[in-house]
């Protein structure tokens, strides 16, 4: 089919009609009839593809095996966003999201089809190289420059206009091949040519369209000459970062009629040398990688070799997958600082005993474990011990101002205060610090925030548990309700009072009995002095003797049995108050903690998933 050029639709009067033309039709001689039959042509060739023509067979959806791994990967590529939006900025996600979407696009579109680009510097040849191939001169070539300036395609098979949609190339650009040998060649059936515009054009608009279409084709043929075969644009904006798609990836070094002698090996094995310093796989062997070769689209040496090539990709119709698992690759291999972590981070045990450790020195549980000590050994001895001793201490501690025991019942002082506020602040921070220690970025922020975020209000949570626990010094601060102040406990508290043992009754009978001898003993003895009663100071004497000796007894007895008692009296005090503060630093800082360390192993799971299959080996 014979191309029609850009400037043969730019002639008339803007409207694509001839000049004098008022109605669309000519009224006499051979112009008319000349124009009427390029008219036909080009409306033939602008006019829609009919379904019977376009698509005449259906379009098979799912290009990739039911089994393999690529639709695989893509679910979890999807699931691995999903779970990361919250966590992760948009930028981060932009290039996994677009090739999810250019994947869904994809796999929509036709799988008998296989899109292949022709790219390649200013004057490298790559129209001549699309024209040699299609077996017509469809892309106009020659020395103006640029002289591609929109995308123009050659379908060898119907059925193409979807992906052809995609790629936004004109219905007025969409060719067929010249009927002949290529356009009958068996191996080519399936095959979607399109000529892209220079991608070092000094036009803005040529290089977008270049950098869209590439991002879309299932493969790409670069067409390089000798001039500019190691062009650094070409090799720092295209061929590196496109490294990991090397299966569909085709470098022709055209021109080499230009050569003499062996000057085209030596190019050609310079630019393999580039090549693999770029990090793209070379096909050679056997192994799977991007083919290398050497041509003339001038004067048609090597393009014999390159159709056979070209032949073999599209029958083998993988093109697609392969293109979409290597930017699955790419897209894998940017997120990769943002998912993949240094070492083993979580949650160990000894990181939550230590900061319940702290969470219990915050909180006073040593403390208040002596002082529940301290109250049993004083209950003890108010009960077992000597009346006047007792009545001694209570006049000593009778509740006048500046007595000891009100010393103990007053505030905690604010330097104490901020001093347990700082502990638990530190706790939280250091716990915050080895649960996020070697995750990447974001995940370390999101367990930071979570961490400080359940710490809010922990100190006010653990002062109502010490005053509820009765740890040493407990009162409340602020004005109450009247005030319109809240009530906030202090951290600490005065013990309750601790359950007697059932034997204590008998040792008070026992202190009775001994007070009682005293008594008996002195009473004796005075009526004796007096006279009222017969002299006789042994019996009396050693009666009260008795009593005055037994009493102390007695009382050491006691302190010596209630010594055990009184330690695992304390030391439970400690240990409940020591699991009440953890129950509350486990409820607000560990447990969010540990759910963002398990929603990172949710997605760095999904993300060795995407992974998993890599084709480049990325």
């Amino acid at each position: 089919m014979t191309a029609v050029t850009d400037e043969d639709h730019g002639k008339g009067d803007g409207t694509g009609k001839p000049d004098g033309r008022a109605d669309g039709r000519w009224d006499d001689g051979l112009i008319a009839r000349r124009a009427a039959a390029a008219e036909a042509r080009e409306a033939e060739e602008t006019a829609p593809p009919t379904p019977a023509e376009d698509d005449a067979e259906p379009q098979v959806e799912a290009y990739a095996p039911a089994d393999g791994p690529l639709p695989t990967r893509l679910d979890a590529l999807r699931e691995l966003v999903g779970l990361s939006r919250a966590r992760l900025d948009r930028d981060t996600l932009a290039e996994a999201g677009r090739v999810l979407d250019e994947a869904a696009a994809r796999q929509r579109l036709s799988s008998r089809h296989t899109v292949i680009a022709v790219a390649g510097a200013t004057g490298s040849g790559k129209s001549t190289l699309f024209n040699a191939l299609a077996g017509a001169p469809i892309s106009d070539t020659g020395l103006r420059r640029p002289t591609t300036s929109q995308p123009i395609a050659c379908s060898w098979t119907d059925g193409a206009a979807g992906l052809l949609d995609r790629l936004a190339v004109p219905g007025r650009l969409r060719r067929r091949p010249h009927p002949g040998p290529a356009a009958f060649d068996e191996a080519l059936q399936g095959l979607v040519l399109v000529d892209l515009p220079d991608h070092d054009s000094a036009a803005t608009e040529h290089r977008d369209q270049v950098d869209r279409v590439l991002a879309l084709v299932d493969a790409v043929i670069w067409v390089v000459d000798p001039e500019k075969y190691a062009d650094a644009a070409l090799h720092e904006r295209y061929l590196r970062p496109l490294a990991g798609h090397a299966e569909v990836t085709f470098v022709v070094l055209n021109q080499t009629d230009r050569l003499p002698g062996e000057a085209a090996d030596l190019v050609l094995d310079d630019l393999r040398r580039l090549l693999d310093e770029d990090g793209i796989a070379l096909g050679e062997h056997g192994e799977p990688g991007a083919t290398v070769m050497s041509l003339s689209a001038l004067t048609g040496d090597g393009v014999p070799e390159l159709r056979e090539m070209i032949g073999r990709f599209v029958s083998d119709r993988t093109a697609a997958t392969r293109r979409l698992s290597a930017d699955v690759d790419a897209a894998a291999a940017r997120l990769r600082k943002v998912y993949v972590a240094e070492g083993r981070p979580g949650l160990g045990e000894r990181a939550r005993d230590e900061f319940t450790d702290r969470l219990a020195e915050a909180v006073g549980a040593a403390a208040a474990g002596q002082a529940a000590e301290r109250e049993w050994r004083r209950n003890a001895s108010r009960a077992c011990g000597t009346p006047w001793l007792r009545l001694w201490r209570w006049y000593e501690n009778r509740g006048l101002p500046g007595s000891l025991d009100r010393m103990g019942q007053a505030l905690t002082p604010p330097e104490e205060e901020l001093t347990a506020r700082q502990r638990v602040e530190q706790a939280v921070r250091i716990v915050a610090d080895d649960a996020a220690d070697g995750l990447p970025g974001p995940w370390a922020q999101a367990v930071r925030e979570a961490a400080f975020t359940g710490a809010q209000g922990l100190p006010e949570a653990l002062d109502e548990l010490a005053v509820r626990a009765g740890a040493p010094g407990a009162s409340k601060r602020g004005g109450g309700t009247e005030t319109g102040r809240s009530t906030v406990p202090q951290l600490g508290g005065r013990p309750p009072k601790p359950p007697r043992p059932k034997w204590w009754p008998a040792a008070v009978l026992a202190q009775a009995s001994m007070t009682l001898l005293q008594i008996f003993g002195g009473l004796w003895l005075v009526g004796q002095i007096i006279g009222v009663l017969e002299p006789g100071l042994v019996t009396p004497a050693l009666i009260m003797l008795a009593g005055v000796v037994g009493g102390p007894l007695v009382e050491w007895a006691c302190a010596a049995a209630i010594r055990g008692p009184a330690r695992r009296y304390g030391q439970d005090a400690e240990r409940r108050l020591r699991e009440a503060a953890a129950g509350c630093g486990r409820a607000r800082v560990l447990d969010p903690v540990a759910a963002e360390l398990v929603r990172y192993r949710e997605v760095r799971e999904r993300y060795v998933t995407v992974t998993e299959f890599s084709t480049t080996g990325r």
